[in-house]
């Protein structure tokens, strides 16, 4: 039997959690409920795109969560990466790096208000 079946969710403290729950509407269209978001796909649907969901634990000395002071970090997927960071530039938002291309997708970091480190992935339609 196998015990666990996928990630249902990601939870952390926040100071102000309505606060962070409204830049992530505002900055990244996140469909806020009274819990936060839910991400809902159908894997049998015709249309629906193949998708991941990456465990990893860090070593406890990593810097790869820097400049956060955080000990997590969480990866969002989005379909148009080069768009929406010139849309976040705009609203004033840190962008922590320049966007980073591998054969498995492009990749850059911003800062939320609450001082997270936040992973956004456009992924290879392969």
């Amino acid at each position: 039997m196998k015990k666990v079946t996928g990630i249902g969710g990601v939870f952390f403290k926040s100071q102000d959690p309505e606060r962070l729950k409204e830049w992530y509407k505002k900055h990244l269209d996140l469909p806020i409920n009274q819990w936060g978001c839910s991400f809902e796909y159908d894997p049998a649907a015709e249309d629906a795109q193949k998708s991941s969901i990456q465990w990893s634990p860090f070593k406890a000395d990593t810097t790869y969560f820097e400049p956060s002071e955080k000990p997590f970090m969480i990866n969002y997927t989005v379909a148009d990466l080069e768009a929406l960071v010139a849309e976040l530039k705009k609203e004033g938002v840190t962008i922590v790096d320049e966007i980073a291309v591998y054969e498995y997708g492009k990749f850059v970091h911003i800062m939320d208000c609450d001082g997270n480190k936040i992973e956004l992935w456009e992924p290879t339609d392969h």
